[in-house]
């Protein structure tokens, strides 16, 4: 099967007077796993259903391997589908359900018995082709609108929040073999997901939706190391955020007044976003807390700090610290006999420069 890129250029769309994507520009790679994260309302799901001919654009231009498809009507696009609700008929058996496109196309009963068995084969359902979907757990039925979908084999795969209705453990099961089968199959697929997690697991790149506006296309990595804006620092993974003043740059670092904070001194300058006003990010796991009396050494920007709270959330524990007029999360790893520090503790919070990015305010 060929693999084809998916691109939008400068893609528009109202409902009256609501504009819910926003000159929307991506290029999705030939065989690429891509993801596209936002918030509810953040035009995510409309720009699938857009791909898929569900809704028209008002603007701008829709290519599949090179070609516009914005005029051609979904049935035309050789695009296939799976939705949150998976959307089996309940009356068909698993094996009825997976062939329904194909008797739909007309295709002969030869072709139809050979591919739906492959593509059972491919979900691992082979054994169950008699059963309804009923009778299927969670997973089954979401492998069975994956069969459903894979059998006609579309140039193109969308996956709209597969794995929202599947419980955590069944989830991550799911998501990789999700990823094991688009690999073997090489399909370009386009996955829409408001779970940070699913996102970076799975994709090669992603794209940061906010209302109806790309705010970043990376890798998963990229956009957690280096974010653009706050609103991608705090959307992908969990953000400290803090408001500085540029008081002097120089060629080996700049200094900032941090609110609450106090002073602090960074390099390289060359890295600041112009202006006076900058945001200083970073993540909670990069900060380094000692019990306020231990030695501090010179690699990190010390800060005193109280505990305001705790939570222990299994391989680490997320501290809530005082710091000056500023509440900072901070990530601890946990060992089997680690305490937890007593809310009210005073500590030190370092801070290593090269894990601090600078925002525009």
């Amino acid at each position: 099967m060929k693999k084809v890129s998916v691109q939008c250029r400068h893609v528009r769309l109202s409902y009256g007077a609501t504009e819910v994507l926003k000159d929307v520009d991506l290029d999705i790679e030939p065989g690429e796993f891509f993801a596209l994260l936002g918030p509810s309302g953040s035009g995510k799901s409309t720009l699938l259903r857009l791909i898929a001919g569900f809704n028209r654009q008002d603007s701008g231009e829709l290519l599949i391997d090179g070609v516009d498809i914005s005029a051609k009507a979904p049935w035309e696009r050789n695009i296939g589908m799976v939705f949150q609700s998976y959307a089996l008929w309940p009356h068909l058996t698993v094996w009825d359900n997976v062939a329904f496109g194909l008797v739909e196309r007309r295709v002969d009963k030869a072709t139809i018995k050979q591919k739906v068995g492959a593509a059972l084969e491919l979900v691992g359902l082979s054994a169950f082709a008699q059963r309804r979907p009923n009778q299927l757990s969670g997973g089954q039925q979401q492998r069975v609108a994956l069969a459903r979908t894979i059998v006609i084999e579309p140039q193109v795969l969308l996956l709209d929040e597969p794995l929202s209705n599947l419980d955590k453990t069944l989830r991550v099961q799911m998501r990789q073999e999700l990823l094991a089968m688009q690999r073997r199959l090489g399909l370009t697929t386009i996955f829409v997901t408001h779970d940070q997690e699913e996102a970076m697991s799975t994709a090669d790149r992603m794209a940061v939706l906010d209302h109806g506006v790309v705010q970043q296309v990376g890798a998963p990595a990229a956009l957690y190391d280096q974010p653009v804006n706050a609103f991608v620092a705090n959307f992908v993974g969990t953000m400290n955020l803090l408001p500085g003043r540029v008081r002097a740059r120089r060629g080996d670092g700049i200094t900032l007044d941090v609110e609450g904070v106090g002073e602090l001194q960074l390099a390289p300058a060359a890295e600041a976003p112009a202006g006076d006003r900058l945001m200083l990010s970073f993540r909670p796991h990069s900060l380094r807390m000692d019990h306020a009396d231990a030695a501090r050494d010179a690699r990190h920007v010390w800060m005193p700090g109280t505990v305001e709270a705790s939570e222990f959330l299994g391989e680490f524990t997320r501290y809530r610290v005082r710091v000056g007029s500023q509440s900072l999360a901070v990530d601890q790893a946990h060992r089997v006999g680690a305490s937890t520090l007593p809310v009210g503790a005073a500590v030190s919070l370092g801070l290593e420069p090269s894990q601090v990015r600078l925002l525009a305010a």
